[in-house]
C-alpha cells in the first residue's frame, strides 16, 4: 500500500496546477513579474534564517506548496496564503504589501477560450508498483460498480486516518476499474488539508474544461456550473476521484446525479454528512502485509535476509503505510544498510518521528496538517490525552487531563476520531491513538504546554482517579459496605450500585494504577494506602489480575512510611496472596507472608496472625511442603476459632477451606470432606455483617471443594451435584477466576461417569477460558481432554 496523498503529488502535478486542470495561468505579460514571487520568497525565508518546514509549521502551508510557490510552479497564491507567509515570516506591513503585489501579478486572468478540453487535463496521477493488501475493499468497490442500478451514479468515500494511503488506493481502484468507465478517469486535488481549500466553483470549472466544455460556456456560480456538470456526464461512464476533500459542502456540487459515473472521495474526514454513500473506512495494514510492502520497496530478499529485524521495523512503524513506505525509501536509497540498524533508530521513541522522514515525505508533517485545523480547545484535548495511561482512554479521563467539562471533551473526542487522530473503540466510548499519532500528540505537549502544566494536570487526575477507585472499590468490602460510598468526587455522575463500580473499575484499571503509582511518588500515603485497602475485597473478583502485585506492594511501602505495623502487616497478607494468586510466585508469597507472620505476633494481631498462617500455607503447598502447610493451616484455624468479628470468620472460612484442599491432596479426603462441611455450615449459618453476595462466594467455594473431595473418594456420581452448585454461583457473582477451575472440575467428574459429549464441550469451555485468564490448570485441562477423547474412542 502506498502512502497517502504527500506521496502521490510527488507522482501527479502540483497542488495548484489540480486545481486549474494543468493550464498556464495568466497571459504572457504576467509571466516576468510573476516569476518574481518565487526568488522573493526564497529571500525573504533565507533572510529570516527559516527553513520550509519552519516556515511551513509556522505558516500552516504544506511544505510541498511552499516548494511549488518557490520553485515558480505555483505563481499566485491567494491572499490568505500570502498573509500566512507573511505572518510566519514576522513581516513588516510594507514589506508584506510588496510580497502581496507580486502574488497578485501572478493570479489568474480572464482569456478567450480555446475551444474542447481533452480529457486527459486531470488525468489520474501514476500509479505505485508496490502497492500491497486492500482486496477486499477494492473486491468492494468493484461490486458497487457491478451492482449499480442504471440510473444511479454510485459515490464511495474513502476515510481514515493520516497516511493509511487513501490516495494511493483512490488511484489503485481507478487504474483497475478503468475497464469500466471508458469515457475517462479523472482526478481533481480539493486541497482539504491547505488554510484554502479548493472552492467547489473553481473544482466544476476545472471537471467541465476536462470533459469538454468551452470556457466561454462555463456558468459564473457554483450552483450552475454543478447543474451543467450533471447534464454532461448523464450519459458518459466517467470515474472521478475526488481526492483530498475538506467537507460535505465542498463534495456535494461535484457529485454527478443520474447516469453510471463512479466517484471515489478521500478525506481525512468521514465525511459522515454525506448521504447515500458507499464508504470504506481504511484500516492499518497486517503486519505481514506491511512487511511485503517494504519487500517491494527495498527487494525481497533484503527482507529474507533480516526477517525479524523487517518485522520489528513495521511494528514500529504501526503498520502504517506512510511510515512504512518513508522507511523503506530510506533503507532503498542506502543499499548497504541493515534493516536491523534503521529498526534500532526507530525504537529510540524520542527519535521515531525524526527518523520517519525521506526528501518531502515526513510523518510528522502529515500528522501536522489534521493538527492545525483543529481549534484550539480540541488541540488541547490531543494533547493532553496522551498522557493517559496505558492504551485507551475515557472522554472522562481526557476531560480531567484537559481541565475541560466531560460533555465538551465528548464532542472533542468525536471531532478527533473524525480528523483519523483518535481510534474509537467498536463498542465502548474509548479512544486510543496510534503509536505514531501519540507521539506527535506528545511532541506538541512539551512545546505548547510545558512541564509545569503537565505535572498540574497529571496530578489533578490521580487525585480524581484515585477517590472514584477507593469509594467504587468499597462498595464490596466486607466490613463497610455501603450503598452509596460518599467519598467521590462527583457523586452526581458516581456508579449507582455495585455492578456499574465494577464495571468503571475494570475499565479504567490502567488509569487508577498509574494514579495510584504518582501518588505514591508523591508521598500522599494515607491515599495510597486506603486505596489499596479499599482494594481488597474486589480484588477477589479479579485474581487474574496481575497488577494486584504492584497495589498491595504500594500498600506496604505506604504503610511502613506512615509507621502503621497494623497496616504493614495487613497489606503484606494481601501482597502474599497476589504473588500466589494471581502472578503464581509461590516463592515470593511465602516470603511476604513470613514478614506478615513477624509483624502480626510483634504487635499480638491475632487475625492478621491466622491470615499469614494460611497464606503461608497456600505457598508451601505450592512448592511441594504439604507437611508444613497442614501444619500452619491447623495453626491458623486455632489461631481463628474465637474470632467473632466478620474479618475473623471469613478468616475462619479461608483456613478451613485450605486446610481441606491440602489434607485431600495429602491422601486424606475423609477429613478433608468434614474440613468442607463445617465451612459449608459456617456459610449456611451466615456471617453477621459480611455481605449476603460474599457469604455466597464462600459457599460456593466450600461446595467446589465438597465436590472435589466427593471425586476424591471415588462418589463420582455425589460430586456432580455440588460442582453444578458452585459453577453457577461463581458465574453469578461473575468471578472468572473461580467459575473455570470449577467448570474443569465438573467437566473430569462428568468424564468419570462416562458422559463422554458433556465432558468433552465442558473441558473444552475449560481450558479455553483458563488459557485466557493464563490460569496455572490450563495444561490440566488440556490433559484431561487428551484422555477423554482416548476413552471415548
Amino acid at each position: 500500500m502506498g502512502p497517502d496523498q504527500a506521496a502521490q503529488r510527488a507522482h501527479g502535478r502540483g497542488p495548484d496546477q489540480a486545481a486549474q486542470g494543468g493550464h498556464d495561468r495568466g497571459g504572457t505579460a504576467a509571466e516576468p513579474v510573476a516569476e518574481a514571487f518565487g526568488p522573493m520568497l526564497v529571500a525573504l525565508r533565507t533572510r529570516a534564517g527559516m527553513s520550509q518546514e519552519r516556515l511551513s509549521h509556522a505558516a500552516g502551508v504544506s511544505v510541498r506548496a511552499l516548494a511549488d510557490l518557490e520553485r515558480g510552479r505555483s505563481r499566485g497564491p491567494q491572499r490568505r496564503t500570502v498573509q500566512a507567509l507573511a505572518a510566519g515570516l514576522g513581516l513588516d506591513e510594507d514589506t508584506a504589501a510588496e510580497l502581496e503585489r507580486a502574488a497578485c501579478l501572478g493570479r489568474p486572468r480572464p482569456r478567450p477560450a480555446v475551444g474542447p478540453r481533452a480529457h486527459n487535463t486531470l488525468a489520474l496521477p501514476r500509479d505505485i508498483g508496490d502497492f500491497v493488501a486492500r482486496g477486499p475493499a477494492l473486491a468492494r468497490l468493484l461490486a458497487l460498480v457491478e451492482g449499480a442500478a442504471p440510473a444511479c451514479s454510485p459515490v464511495s468515500v474513502v476515510s481514515g486516518q493520516p497516511g493509511l494511503g487513501k490516495t494511493a488506493f483512490a488511484v489503485h481502484a481507478a487504474y483497475r476499474l478503468a475497464p469500466h468507465f471508458p469515457d475517462g478517469q479523472l482526478a481533481v486535488d480539493l486541497h482539504g488539508m491547505d488554510p484554502e481549500p479548493t472552492t467547489p466553483r473553481d473544482a466544476l470549472g476545472s471537471l467541465l474544461r476536462a470533459v469538454g466544455v468551452a470556457e466561454r460556456a462555463i456558468p459564473a456560480s457554483a450552483e450552475d456550473r454543478s447543474g451543467l456538470l450533471r447534464s454532461v456526464v448523464r450519459d458518459r461512464r466517467l470515474l472521478l476521484v475526488l481526492d483530498n476533500a475538506a467537507s460535505e459542502d465542498q463534495v456535494r456540487p461535484l457529485l454527478p446525479g443520474a447516469g453510471r459515473c463512479l466517484t471515489i472521495v478521500t478525506s481525512r474526514h468521514a465525511l459522515a454528512g454525506l448521504e447515500a454513500v458507499h464508504r470504506i473506512d481504511l484500516a492499518l495494514l497486517r503486519r505481514e502485509e506491511a512487511v511485503e510492502m517494504l519487500g517491494l520497496i527495498v527487494g525481497p530478499e533484503r527482507v529474507r535476509q533480516e526477517a525479524q529485524a523487517a518485522r520489528d521495523l513495521v511494528e514500529l512503524c504501526g503498520c502504517l503505510p506512510l511510515a512504512v513506505r518513508i522507511a523503506g525509501q530510506r533503507l532503498a536509497g542506502r543499499p548497504h544498510e541493515r534493516i536491523g540498524k534503521l529498526a534500532a533508530q526507530l525504537a529510540r521513541e524520542g527519535r521515531r518521528l525524526d527518523t520517519l522522514q525521506v526528501g518531502d515525505l515526513q510523518v510528522r508533517a502529515a500528522f501536522a496538517l489534521s493538527y492545525r485545523q483543529l481549534s484550539p480547545a480540541v488541540r488541547t484535548v490531543l494533547r493532553r490525552a496522551s498522557l493517559a495511561a496505558g492504551g485507551e482512554f475515557s472522554p472522562e479521563t481526557a476531560a480531567l487531563l484537559a481541565d475541560l467539562p466531560v460533555g465538551r471533551v465528548a464532542r472533542y473526542a468525536e471531532e478527533l476520531a473524525d480528523a483519523g487522530l483518535l481510534q474509537p473503540d467498536a463498542t465502548a466510548e474509548r479512544y486510543r491513538f496510534h503509536d505514531l499519532v501519540k507521539l506527535f500528540a506528545t511532541e506538541q505537549l512539551a512545546a505548547e504546554d510545558g512541564s509545569a502544566v503537565v505535572g498540574a494536570a497529571l496530578d489533578r487526575t490521580a487525585r480524581w482517579m484515585l477517590r472514584r477507585a477507593t469509594a467504587a472499590a468499597l462498595r464490596f468490602d466486607a466490613d463497610r459496605h455501603r450503598d452509596a460510598p460518599d467519598d467521590d468526587p462527583d457523586p452526581a455522575g458516581a456508579p449507582a450500585d455495585r455492578d456499574e463500580a465494577r464495571a468503571w473499575l475494570e475499565a479504567e484499571r490502567t488509569q487508577w494504577l498509574a494514579a495510584l503509582h504518582r501518588a505514591q511518588a508523591a508521598g500522599r500515603h494515607r491515599q495510597v494506602l486506603d486505596t489499596a485497602e479499599a482494594m481488597h475485597w474486589f480484588s477477589d473478583l479479579n485474581q487474574h489480575w496481575e497488577l494486584w502485585v504492584e497495589v498491595f506492594r504500594c500498600g506496604v511501602d505506604a504503610a511502613r512510611a506512615l509507621g502503621s505495623r497494623r497496616d504493614e502487616a495487613v497489606q503484606l497478607n494481601f501482597l502474599a496472596w497476589a504473588y500466589n494468586t494471581c502472578v503464581h510466585d509461590p516463592h515470593a508469597s511465602l516470603v511476604a507472608a513470613d514478614a506478615a507472620l513477624a509483624v502480626a505476633r510483634e504487635i499480638g494481631d491475632r487475625l492478621q496472625t491466622g491470615w499469614a498462617l494460611g497464606y503461608g500455607a497456600s505457598a508451601l503447598r505450592r512448592t511441594g511442603r504439604v507437611e508444613e502447610a497442614i501444619a500452619r493451616l491447623r495453626d491458623s484455624a486455632a489461631c481463628l476459632a474465637d474470632e467473632t468479628s466478620t474479618q475473623g470468620r471469613l478468616a475462619e472460612l479461608s483456613s478451613l477451606n485450605l486446610l481441606g484442599i491440602h489434607l485431600r491432596q495429602a491422601g486424606d479426603a475423609e477429613e478433608a470432606l468434614a474440613m468442607h462441611r463445617r465451612s459449608e455450615a459456617i456459610c449456611q449459618a451466615q456471617v453477621s455483617g459480611a455481605p449476603a453476595e460474599l457469604i455466597t462466594a464462600y459457599l460456593g467455594a466450600a461446595r467446589q471443594h465438597i465436590g472435589n473431595d466427593l471425586a476424591a473418594l471415588g462418589r463420582w456420581a455425589e460430586a456432580e451435584l455440588p460442582l453444578r452448585q458452585a459453577l453457577e454461583t461463581f458465574e453469578t457473582v461473575n468471578m472468572a477466576a473461580w467459575a473455570e477451575p470449577t467448570r474443569l472440575d465438573l467437566g473430569i467428574v462428568l468424564g468419570r461417569l462416562a458422559r463422554y459429549d458433556e465432558a468433552h464441550e465442558t473441558l473444552l469451555a475449560a481450558h479455553d477460558a483458563l488459557r485466557e485468564l493464563n490460569h496455572p490448570r490450563q495444561e490440566e485441562a488440556a490433559a484431561e481432554l487428551r484422555e477423554l477423547r482416548e476413552r471415548a474412542r
